[in-house]
């Protein structure tokens, strides 16, 4: 059956089907190709989209404007202090003056009502750049960068997460996992697990059901085991500094080395991360807290630099993957 997503948003992997992610996943694989051929067919051409950023952001940000300008497409880009939204005009009334603009509205932010929000009232398609409780299109990226190192179907692939199970990353792919039949571990402490959002837990758990696929949340390093990805994150989100000792002390057993790696038994194992990482002590947040005795790396340079990490391949794949969406829910 043919796909077609002329129109639609795009809030979370929860909205679509196994063969619509499918077709997402083949069409930006298509479309990197195509560029690095030389083949530019702009299918945004005279189209205008509009960056909503309460969160501050560099792949996302840079895959959207780049993504959308390679196609042919114009960019507005309006951060917290740019725009009206929440202060002197709700956000209906926002959503409902952009859709006058624009072709399409990106959101990264905060709650996940907003984006729902800013869809419900636009009257044209809105892309979850991140929120608290997702990252969609990080998730494709991911899935691009997976099948271009790990040569066997998604729905065979084991993917551990080690650190905070409660975190939009962790749902992000539980949710991606779940629709694609592929075998998830979210493993860390059980005080967090016992934080997690339980609906959705239980939406995912059906959902891997139904397609074949198997979630577990656990705090048995021995999950470990026949990983083919070991997927990092930091350990405190957008919002959460002040956790910052709280977190490292709860997650540093978690940290992924090479230990972390053997204890695969996959000499081909994977490491992947959303970015930005806590891998050195280059940082200015890094070094500050490090001054202050507090380690705050969820891996080690080690992993990070080393033949497993395909992460700056996967920051790539963001903007292949953003185009994609673009392209199928607004392009010609």
């Amino acid at each position: 059956m043919a796909i077609n997503l002329k129109g639609r948003s795009f809030l979370t992997l929860e909205d679509f089907t196994p063969a619509e992610i499918r077709y997402l996943l083949d069409l930006g694989h298509d479309l990197k190709a195509k560029r690095r051929a030389g083949i530019c067919d702009p299918a945004l051409q005279g189209k205008h989209i509009v960056l909503l950023f309460e969160k501050t952001s560099t792949r996302t940000r840079c895959s959207f404007e780049v993504a959308a300008t390679q196609e042919g497409g114009h960019v507005t880009y309006l951060d917290a202090g740019s725009s009206q939204m929440g202060k002197k005009e709700s956000l209906e009334d926002t959503a409902r003056v952009l859709g006058r603009f624009f072709d399409g509205i990106e959101y990264r932010g905060y709650d996940q009502s907003v984006v729902e929000d800013l869809a419900k009232y636009a009257g044209v398609p809105v892309w979850n750049g991140l929120t608290d409780a997702d990252h969609p299109t990080q998730i494709l990226a991911d899935m691009m960068t997976i099948e271009e190192h790990c040569h066997k179907p998604l729905n065979q692939v084991k993917v551990v997460f080690p650190g905070d199970v409660r975190n939009n990353m962790c749902y992000a792919w539980m949710i991606g996992a779940a629709k694609m039949g592929m075998h998830f571990v979210g493993l860390g402490p059980q005080e967090l697990a016992k934080e997690m959002d339980g609906a959705l837990v239980k939406r995912v758990f059906a959902a891997a059901r139904e397609n074949g696929g198997l979630i577990e949340i656990t705090d048995d390093q021995n999950s470990l085991k026949d990983a083919d990805v070991i997927y990092g994150d930091i350990w405190a989100s957008m919002g959460e500094e002040d956790l910052i000792p709280e977190r490292a002390k709860l997650l540093s057993p978690y940290r992924v080395t090479e230990e972390t790696l053997k204890a695969t038994g996959n000499p081909n194992v994977l490491y992947m991360h959303c970015l930005p990482s806590f891998h050195d002590f280059e940082t200015k947040l890094a070094k500050e807290w490090h001054d202050k005795g507090v380690d705050i790396r969820e891996v080690s340079d080690e992993v990070f630099r080393s033949r497993h990490s395909v992460v700056f391949d996967e920051a790539e794949n963001r903007m292949h993957s953003i185009k994609a969406v673009l392209v199928a829910t607004i392009g010609k």
